[in-house]
């Protein structure tokens, strides 16, 4: 997969519709560190856009210019056809977000906190019960926030970022320190969001996530964007092998080396695992072998590509 330096503001969009940011040759550089290096990329209306890369990537920071908190070197920022930076106030009610170190009024319990918020948003306390509700913490509402767990915290600044309905929510690792089943919770809310309407913008070290809920994402490698599509798009273009797992007593490595087609051998867990570019004729070739009974399949994930693109482990 070619790396692409930078991409042209009419091919990045192919969700339909009019674009709701658009960033254009955005460049930021931190004396001798280019933090971001000419990132070109429209997203749209309602679209769920993921934006992956390792840490010190340039991620942030190009988050926080789209948000208005950071001016670019070069380049330009739109969101609805406006200007975040300087601060536009016309813009700050249709824009919530979420970061990873988020403010709160800790003195108040949660639910005061999101009532404070909802009325800097000209939005009434009813705003902040609904709010509580979607995240699942009105078994909370009167916990100081200084007493929340950290899992809590979590959700209380998703809440944050949703009170006064915006028509844009930045979520920055927001299923951070959430247990299993709050992270599924979350996800059907994410859903919800995006069946409203909403055009969300989502970075994230779990790459699961971002596969299962992104309609496009785009992967930053040193300030650049290095690929971008839908994970299938990804996925599929990406080359990578299929891994066929075979019982250790059905096959030998030997007889799976011998198999035309065959990449490379390994064993793990008690499998002999087979990589191939060719899974179909593999298969069959195994199939004569060992038999198909208990043998899996596992094709590449964005996680492979990812993994592919950066040459890191997540963090």
């Amino acid at each position: 997969m070619s790396e692409v330096e930078e991409l042209s503001v009419v091919d990045a969009v192919d969700a339909g519709g009019a674009p709701a940011i658009v960033i254009d040759g955005v460049s930021k550089s931190y004396g001798d560190v280019h933090a971001v290096r000419g990132v070109s990329l429209s997203i749209g209306q309602g679209e769920f856009f993921g934006i992956l890369g390792p840490n010190g990537a340039g991620k942030t920071t190009l988050i926080e210019i789209v948000e208005g908190l950071r001016d670019p070197d070069a380049g330009r920022v739109s969101i609805f056809g406006l200007s975040p930076h300087p601060r536009n106030l016309a813009l700050l009610p249709r824009m919530g977000v979420q970061t990873q170190k988020s403010a709160f009024f800790t003195r108040l319990t949660a639910r005061e906190h999101l009532e404070t918020v909802a009325a800097l948003y000209g939005k009434d306390a009813a705003a902040a019960q609904r709010a509580l509700s979607v995240v699942g913490l009105d078994g909370s509402a009167s916990v100081r926030v200084t007493d929340v767990s950290g899992g809590q915290r979590q959700r209380l600044a998703i809440a944050s970022a949703l009170v006064h309905d915006p028509e844009v929510i930045f979520l920055d690792e927001p299923t951070a320190a959430l247990d299993p089943q709050a992270r599924r919770d979350l996800w059907k809310l994410l859903r919800e969001l995006k069946a409203a309407g909403k055009t969300i913008v989502y970075t994230t070290h779990h790459l699961d996530e971002a596969e299962a809920l992104c309609d496009r994402v785009a992967i930053v490698v040193a300030g650049k964007v290095v690929s971008l599509g839908s994970p299938h798009q990804l996925v599929n273009s990406s080359g990578l092998p299929t891994r066929l797992l075979v019982a250790v007593d059905r096959i030998t490595v030997e007889q799976a080396r011998a198999i035309h087609g065959v990449d490379s051998v390994t064993v793990e867990g008690g499998s002999v695992v087979i990589s191939s570019r060719n899974a179909a004729k593999v298969l069959a070739a195994v199939a004569e072998v060992a038999g198909l009974d208990g043998v899996q399949t596992r094709t590449a994930t964005l996680e492979d590509v990812y993994l592919e693109l950066t040459g890191t482990e997540q963090q």
